[in-house]
């Protein structure tokens, strides 16, 4: 590519995120372990699609009609045990999948564009606000990408850990216009 057809560079700056916390969580959301659940995270899990909530410090993200993702600090040694403890006289599952996924943070003006480069999903703010949360392909990578914020945008991207030297990879060429 020649530097007349080469696209400008953008300005988004992308951060590693590592070792959050992260509990796959399954239940009937109108069963009494959602209330118990929501009882100890001082609100009630999200339950409308595509979306996630800030509960203190775990976001909480719906990922299926039962099934919410947990974000927490690396930390959060006994969130898990909570969890389990809480749902424990219903049925439910708590499931630590922190070795899945790796996190990348994606905040400034162009972050949408540059997603847009490599994703199908509407990320426009009035198709997707913050507290958007979609499972979708970047880059033919799976991601989960949640909208976090608007000045300056900010998204954050959940991504299997195997993916996320080529995901990165992709990010960086992606930021630079190539």
């Amino acid at each position: 590519m020649t530097a007349e057809t080469a696209e400008p560079a953008t300005d988004v700056a992308v951060a590693e995120v590592p070792r959050l916390t992260q509990l796959s969580l399954r239940l009937d959301p109108d069963g009494p372990a959602a209330a118990s659940v929501a009882k100890l995270l001082g609100t009630g899990l999200p339950t409308t699609p595509c979306t996630w909530i800030p509960a203190g410090p775990v976001d909480l993200l719906w990922l299926g009609p039962d099934e919410w993702l947990l974000l927490a600090a690396p930390d959060a040694d006994g969130l898990r045990p909570d969890l389990v403890q809480a749902i424990a006289p219903d049925f439910g599952t708590v499931t630590d999948v922190s070795a899945q996924r790796t996190a990348f943070d994606l905040t400034g003006p162009d972050v949408r564009e540059v997603l847009a480069r490599g994703c199908a999903i509407d990320l426009h703010p009035r198709a997707a606000p913050v507290g958007t949360c979609v499972q979708t392909l970047l880059a033919q990578a799976g991601v989960v990408l949640t909208v976090r914020g608007t000045a300056p945008p900010a998204v954050r991207l959940l991504v299997r850990s195997s993916y996320a030297p080529y995901l990165l990879s992709w990010l960086a060429d992606a930021v630079s216009g190539r």
